[in-house]
């Protein structure tokens, strides 16, 4: 299991990461990271082990920004490791997912046709190529990110930041669970609700073949098409403690 956290608000983005990540933990995981958006800078920081060696790492160089995604993972593509460690960044984009991608090896095999090289063993890297790839002055962030989930088989939650857009996350989900929590002048992501509970109670549950936009305003659903979803937040009506204890 993996867990997965993001963040756009106008709080340190790290902090907040690590304690959503730190209630995921339950999920178990042999590695763990962020990415952290500071204007028109990005900031990626991994570690193999616990959530406590990526502590040390944040709180030694500081990544600043309201912006971010984080990840602990448990291997299944590639061996435990700081490079095969989430999040994953080729070109203008950074990924971090949850799931198998069943086709990752044809898919691999095509990209470096191409001339793509890789720095990771993981099917998730490959998320960050097909999307940077659409990518085009006629093709907006959101269709890239649309047109690259449907070339992707098996289940995935995916969070993605694009360079040049300091002021937008974004979300998938396919199989693999997926929560927009919602805030005031803030806007949350995460693979299960205990992450989310410190901050809101407010969620909205993506369902499969949906696409997220989060921004600082709020969030805007839609399906692979590109069609508007309507989705009503939901209050949650336990506690932290709960969860924790349930957990």
């Amino acid at each position: 299991m993996c867990g997965i956290v993001g963040y756009i608000g106008g709080k340190p983005a790290a902090e907040i990461l690590l304690d959503g990540l730190s209630r995921l933990e339950y999920r178990g995981y042999d590695s763990a990271g962020i990415a952290v958006v500071a204007g028109d800078r990005l900031q990626i920081l991994r570690s193999q082990g616990k959530l406590a060696k990526l502590r040390e790492l944040v709180q030694a160089k500081g990544p600043e920004g309201s912006l971010g995604i984080g990840h602990t993972r448990w291997a299944t593509h590639g061996r435990p490791s700081e490079a095969n460690a989430h999040p994953h960044r080729y070109g203008k984009v950074t990924v971090v997912h949850n799931g198998i991608i069943e086709n990752f090896t044809d898919l691999r095999e095509a990209l470096i046709k191409k001339g793509h090289h890789f720095s990771s063993e993981t099917d998730t890297e490959i998320i960050a190529h097909l999307i940077d790839e659409e990518l085009g002055p006629r093709t907006p962030t959101l269709q890239a990110f649309r047109k690259a989930l449907h070339r992707l088989r098996g289940s995935f939650a995916v969070a993605m930041l694009c360079e040049g857009e300091p002021g937008t996350l974004y979300a998938a989900r396919s199989g693999s669970p997926l929560v927009l929590g919602l805030g005031e002048g803030e806007n949350y992501v995460a693979s299960d609700v205990p992450a989310l509970l410190p901050y809101t109670k407010r969620v909205v549950f993506l369902e499969d073949g949906e696409v997220a936009v989060l921004d600082r305003k709020g969030v805007q659903v839609q399906d692979l098409s590109g069609k508007a979803v309507r989705r009503e937040a939901k209050t949650i009506t336990w506690t932290l403690a709960m969860a924790e204890k349930a957990g």
